[in-house]
């Protein structure tokens, strides 16, 4: 049965009038912040919260945050971007050459380390205070739990949680795993996804082994 009735994707608030949850595409202004279809963001206060919670994402690094699609992300969620990173390696991680003058110099053939890209997959829900560390990849279907911090990649359909974030579990078998990677129900058309609904909520990953 075909439908022609599915969620706004351009809508800015699809709770309206409720104004703590926003589809995030529709509110970000910064061009290095790409953000997928039915992405959602919810905030105790107010969406526009959101783009303040990238911390230290400077135009001069370059370095963006990619979010796929139907993403869950909760409030006070923090990405910490590249911007924050130091010397390690050096005697001192002081950035003395941001302050100029005679330390103007001091990086002179040197730069900072920069670990790329923020990568948030689809389907992937970051639990509440949750802190997202420079350049970690969240694969499709991941789960990050509350107030946990994230400081390397995080595989597929993989629960993760804790200071610093560990594998808990995973969600499906390695094989549904794989199916569910192939199937990429994300990228489906949005009628066949409206049709879909009640597999997409069930526990039945064969109801979804279908060629679309």
């Amino acid at each position: 049965m075909k439908t022609n009735n599915p969620p706004d994707k351009d809508q800015v608030f699809p709770l309206d009038p409720h104004k703590q949850v926003c589809f995030l595409k529709n509110t970000v202004s910064n061009p290095r912040i790409l953000v997928g279809d039915y992405t959602y963001y919810a905030d105790f206060e107010h969406v526009d919260r959101f783009e303040k919670n990238v911390k230290y994402h400077f135009d001069f690094i370059g370095d963006r945050l990619i979010i796929g699609k139907f993403c869950m992300i909760a409030s006070d969620v923090t990405f910490i971007m590249n911007g924050a990173n130091h010397l390690t390696k050096s005697i001192s991680s002081y950035p003395f050459a941001i302050f100029g003058k005679d330390w103007s110099a001091a990086m002179e053939g040197k730069s900072y380390p920069t670990k790329g890209d923020t990568v948030i997959g689809n389907d992937v829900w970051l639990g509440y205070h949750a802190v997202i560390m420079p350049g970690v990849t969240i694969g499709d279907g991941a789960i990050v739990a509350a107030e946990s911090v994230v400081t390397k990649d995080v595989e597929p359909y993989t629960i993760v949680g804790g200071n610093p974030a560990k594998e808990i579990k995973k969600r499906f078998s390695e094989a549904e795993i794989q199916h569910l990677l192939r199937l990429e129900w994300w990228n489906w058309d949005i009628e066949t996804i409206t049709q879909n609904v009640q597999h997409l909520t069930g526990d039945q990953i064969d109801a979804l082994a279908f060629e679309r």
